[in-house]
């Protein structure tokens, strides 16, 4: 049982394991029966009115406000023996009760260590005297306080494995939880790349200081004056955090398009040359892991968990944080390799990794392993 992560429950059902999954909405998860499911349609509504009437981070800092009650309504229906999977502060006083009857709790690890999370994205928000913290502080304490209640860590990446070992973590307590990754829209150009194409650069998804959004644009500055018809593709997804920064941009050829669906995005993503996403903190980035399957060398931090399935010189590069001349580099170093080639792009990493039956295998091995399933 759970409070997100539907694929894990979806492979618990397949085995039998699933007691019921619990979730604050009013509509189920697909591929779990009605019976196993345990809807709170109410955790829903307030959310949808806070997301109608407030900021994005007053309506986030809102839904962390309800995290207690969801904490308490789900643990009046857990039994003795029950094993928990949850998320970053959504059952705390759960975790505690399944430990002491018997049973053991597994975190669903989307992000780093939340001391880690907190330290290096406070950090980044003094350094560009952002108003709000990088997320609510109310949730971010609930957070590392579940952190004594762990047993086990999904882990999506190395880059968050690697924050729970450096704060006393031991290796046997990490299961690999590499997300599955429906991937059916997003395959290569059928085509050799357009010789007067201008050299094209994409960013898919949102723009937020977590993301390294100005070391993205600053970078991006420096390959401009290289390439003068260089253009870049964003998705006008600007977070609270990165708005007043944009305006230092405004002439740049940035050309902007909203949030789109899995056609138009995979359309978009095969008319660009080269991905690029800086992130500061990502437990598994997807939107790279669809840039490469459309054949796009790929631009990273270490920090974004996709930055796992990059071979350096094949696929992508791999840069430091808060870098914009480091991420410049590679994105000329790449466009000269993409302007250069007659050949059509190719898929740059086998896709079946993030396959839900490969998921779904590596899941339930580890819990054997383990004896919890």
């Amino acid at each position: 049982m759970r409070s997100v992560c539907d694929d894990n429950a979806r492979a618990l059902f397949h085995q039998n394991a699933l007691r019921f999954i619990a979730l604050g909405t009013r509509r189920g998860t697909a591929g779990i029966p009605p019976e196993q499911t345990r809807l709170q349609p109410l955790f829903g509504l307030l959310t949808y009115a806070a997301v109608k009437t407030m900021s994005p981070f007053r309506a986030e800092s809102f839904r962390f406000r309800l995290l207690p009650l969801f904490d308490r309504w789900v643990k009046r229906m857990l039994q003795p023996g029950d094993h928990i999977i949850s998320s970053y502060g959504y059952a705390n006083e759960c975790f505690k009760w399944v430990r002491a009857h018997g049973g053991k709790t597994l975190i669903d690890a989307g992000n780093s260590h939340p001391e880690h999370f907190w330290q290096l994205l406070s950090e980044e928000h003094r350094r560009w005297k952002c108003h709000v913290p990088p997320v609510a502080p109310h949730w971010n304490r609930r957070a590392v306080e579940m952190m004594p209640h762990v047993d086990y860590v999904l882990s999506p990446s190395s880059f968050v494995t690697r924050s729970f070992l450096e704060r006393g973590f031991k290796p046997e307590q990490i299961l690999r939880n590499i997300y599955p990754v429906d991937l059916s829209c997003f395959v290569p150009a059928r085509e050799p790349r357009p010789k007067n194409r201008p050299l094209t650069i994409i960013s898919t998804g949102g723009l937020s200081l977590r993301k390294g959004t100005p070391y993205m644009l600053e970078a991006f500055r420096i390959v401009h004056q290289r390439h003068p018809s260089a253009r870049f593709l964003l998705s006008r997804l600007v977070s609270d955090s990165v708005a007043p920064i944009m305006s230092q941009y405004g002439d740049l050829p940035i050309e902007w398009a909203p949030a789109l669906p899995h056609p138009q995005l995979a359309a978009r993503l095969q008319s660009a040359d080269v991905f690029v996403l800086p992130s500061l903190e990502e437990g598994l980035v997807r939107t790279a892991l669809e840039a490469m399957a459309c054949g796009l060398p790929v631009i990273l931090t270490p920090n974004t968990g996709a930055n796992d399935f990059v071979l350096p010189g094949q696929s992508g590069t791999v840069v430091p944080i808060r870098d914009a001349p480091a991420i410049a580099d590679a994105i000329l170093e790449w466009g000269d390799r993409v302007m250069s080639s007659s050949a059509p792009p190719q898929r740059l990493f086998d896709t079946e990794r993030l396959s839900f039956d490969y998921f779904e295998h590596e899941f339930i091995a580890q819990l054997k392993k383990r004896g919890l399933v």
